[in-house]
């Protein structure tokens, strides 16, 4: 069975999970709720999250880790290329569906030019001929048609999201070519790698947010709200999610840093593909907290993801 129909169940009862852990909790969960009303799961969202910090110190890091000390790096960078391609499909959808022709029809081109003259896709040959990398979702065209982003929730393994990007991660899985690889096995070892490669291009980044950040949950959500809420204005060019303060959203920059640097950080959806060229995306600074209030700026750090 393919994984769509699998995920769809599951979201929905994450779903009702998150809900009922905000109303069965009384005094703390209120308490929380009233200060930051983008998060009125905090209880749950904390468990979630710390279930999936558990998961990525035993087993995804140690894994990504000895992927980026064996593997040389013209490897990852083919890893990190051809799924990055793949992404390019889905995202050309959105762009379209956004009204966004001009990129879409770029995104068609990138597409083209990399998996004929690109071995596949494993060389990035569209950047090189000056044709923009972008990264779209469901989620994002949702917002752009008007949705509401709803509270902020952390999902199983795939972390960081919303309620509506919650709801879109379905569709974006259906439009991911991935998912209708065959035969079987084929598609899930590709999935681990995929995740694997994904990882290791953040190990740097989460040893500085372990370092920077008191409150690791609270830096990673409101860094991926602000974040989203940058996208999602600049894809309208008119209002941001929440009560985030939007950022200018520059698709050169938007690398697989939205997915964090654990399984918290953000979901991974096939429609959150890394864009633009790895090597060049080295430079690139992971979000760090605000001396003070909620919303946590933006400060250049040694590196970003992915570090190759």
């Amino acid at each position: 069975m393919k994984s769509p129909s699998l995920l769809a169940p599951a979201l929905g009862l994450v779903i009702v999970l998150s809900g009922c852990a905000t109303t069965g909790g009384a005094g703390s969960g209120d308490n929380a709720a009233a200060r930051n009303p983008v998060d009125p799961y905090e209880r749950f969202n904390r468990t979630m999250f710390n279930f999936n910090d558990k998961v990525d110190q035993y087993a995804l890091k140690p894994v990504a880790t000895v992927y980026k000390r064996v593997l040389p790096s013209f490897v990852q960078t083919g890893v990190y290329n051809f799924f990055g391609n793949l992404g390019d499909v889905w995202t050309a959808v959105n762009n379209l569906l956004q009204g966004r022709v001009a990129d879409g029809v770029t995104d068609v081109m990138r597409f083209a030019v990399n998996t004929t003259l690109g071995l596949g896709g494993l060389l990035d040959i569209g950047s090189e001929a000056g044709l923009q990398k972008h990264r779209q979702d469901f989620g994002a065209t949702l917002g752009v048609w008007g949705v509401q982003s709803g509270p902020y929730v952390v999902l199983p393994l795939l972390g960081s999201s919303t309620m509506r990007d919650s709801v879109a991660l379905p569709v974006d899985f259906a439009g991911d070519p991935w998912t209708y690889v065959n035969p079987d096995p084929t598609r899930y070892i590709g999935t681990a790698l995929r995740v694997v490669d994904m990882r290791a291009g953040v190990l740097d980044a989460s040893n500085l947010v372990e370092d920077a950040a008191l409150d690791r949950y609270e830096f990673i959500r409101d860094a991926y709200l602000q974040r989203r809420a940058g996208k999602i204005s600049s894809n309208r060019e008119r209002g941001a999610d929440a009560a985030y303060r939007a950022l200018p959203d520059d698709d050169d920059l938007d690398t697989k840093s939205d997915n964090s640097s654990s399984l918290n950080g953000g979901a991974t959806a096939p429609s959150t593909e890394p864009t633009g060229n790895k090597d060049a995306q080295q430079d690139k600074a992971p979000a760090a907290p605000a001396a003070s209030g909620n919303q946590p700026a933006f400060i250049p750090a040694p590196s970003g993801e992915p570090a190759k």
